[in-house]
């Protein structure tokens, strides 16, 4: 199964448009959205994905409430803060990873065989007894690339690509 993983678009609506373009093309079956999104208005956007979302909050979300009234409409799940999944039969922990700290005890325990993060908006995939994945900024602010990621579960091979 291929799962796409996107985080902190930060209101970049256009890298929005272009990572749902590029997941929605790749055929992914689930977006991983680790949070960030910032405002409401970002919400139609991910709502033509035509894969299931899940998405957690950010430490720079604003509008919580209006956000998952925004998301409800669209008919996607509440959005959380951290959410424990098991797609593809792998056990996947969804996070923004404000703490490094709850990170690697999260990488460490040996109850995942995936975590996914942003917040840092450094592409990077880790491999150990646990495969963390950091997508990037799909905004682009900070580094000047907008990256986002796609796992394919059976072989766990993740491409981070720019969009």
């Amino acid at each position: 199964m291929k799962i796409g993983i996107i985080s902190d678009t930060h209101d970049r609506l256009e890298a929005v448009e272009k990572a749902v373009d590029l997941f929605n093309t790749a055929g992914v079956e689930v977006v991983l959205h680790a949070g960030d999104l910032v405002s409401p208005f970002v919400v139609p956007r991910l709502a033509k994905l035509k894969a299931k979302l899940y998405y957690v909050w950010g430490n720079n979300d604003g509008d919580r409430l209006l956000v998952s009234k925004r998301m409800a409409e669209f008919g996607m799940e509440p959005p959380t803060e951290i959410a424990l999944l098991n797609i593809a039969g792998k056990r996947i922990a969804l996070l923004h990873g404000t703490s490094e700290l709850i990170v690697e005890a999260l990488a460490k325990s040996m109850q995942f065989d995936i975590i996914v993060r942003g917040h840092t908006h450094k592409a990077e995939v880790i491999r150990g007894n646990c495969l963390v994945i950091n997508p990037g900024e799909a905004c682009g602010y900070l580094t000047g690339k907008r990256t986002v990621a796609v796992l394919e579960t059976d072989t766990m091979d993740v491409q981070l690509l720019e969009i």
